[in-house]
């Protein structure tokens, strides 16, 4: 479990690239490749922003393997089962299981297992959620969940300009054939459509600050083609960089 207390970034769940923001939590399950980013200016050296979050992991063996078995944590077992995808959990739920997050951190021993099981027991009777990834994509171990990390750190880095797949390929250790099967496979998406999503996802945050024009915007954002800029942006938020503008003025 991963509940934002203060902090906005990019979260990289599965297949999904999403914006975070205070208040935001996730149920992730067990090998669901995920990694949470802050916005650049969290990074500069002259920043006092900070990052804060409460992060909770546990094995379903903390559960007890019969426990688990009993009719009367079904429910929690069908949880788990979806957490696969990663939950996003939304509503009074979410506000719910936030304070028994920030209760569990000062619990100790039995209590802090049992207001655990109670955290569980609340998300599983709840219906307000949104599966996050579209696909249940596992990590194969620990050293294939850093690599794609590394890959994620190295786009979020230098998205503003070229980046060669040979390159990062090398980077990684790979050759570019492989690399491009091994990311494909991992996030369901090619490897030049997860820098596209990357360049699109800021691109609309400058357009939100309107202190740019679609241009400056297009070549702030790593694209060098107008035309290809507003096109792929069309296609992935259904109309205009203007239009994008526009609405959000409104």
């Amino acid at each position: 479990m991963v509940l934002v207390t203060e902090s906005e970034g990019k979260r990289f769940i599965g297949d999904d690239i999403s914006d975070f923001r205070p208040g935001n939590l996730a149920f992730i399950g067990p090998n669901l490749p995920h990694l949470y980013r802050n916005d650049s200016r969290y990074y500069r050296r002259s920043s006092k922003l900070k990052a804060k979050s409460i992060v909770v992991h546990f094995l379903e063996s903390s559960l007890g393997a019969d426990m688990l078995q009993l009719p009367e944590l079904a429910n929690v077992r069908r949880l788990l089962e979806r957490s696969a995808r990663g939950l996003n959990i939304t509503g009074q739920t979410n506000q719910i299981v936030a304070e028994n997050l920030t209760m569990l951190v000062s619990l100790q021993g039995l209590a802090r297992w049992m207001k655990l099981v109670e955290i569980l027991h609340v998300l599983s009777t709840s219906d307000e959620y949104q599966f996050i990834s579209r696909h249940a994509i596992e990590g194969r171990h620990e050293n294939d969940n850093e690599r794609l990390t590394k890959v994620i750190e190295i786009v979020m880095r230098s998205f503003q300009q070229e980046i060669r797949l040979d390159n990062i390929s090398r980077q990684v250790k790979m050759t570019p054939t492989a690399f491009s099967r091994y990311f494909k496979k991992r996030t369901r998406k090619t490897f030049s459509e997860f820098v596209a999503q990357i360049r699109l996802g800021h691109a609309s945050k400058l357009l939100q600050a309107d202190q740019l024009s679609v241009s400056e915007i297009c070549y702030a954002s790593g694209f060098n083609n107008l035309s290809n800029f507003n096109r792929q942006f069309r296609e992935l938020y259904k109309m205009s960089p203007m239009q994008f503008r526009k609405l959000y003025r409104q």
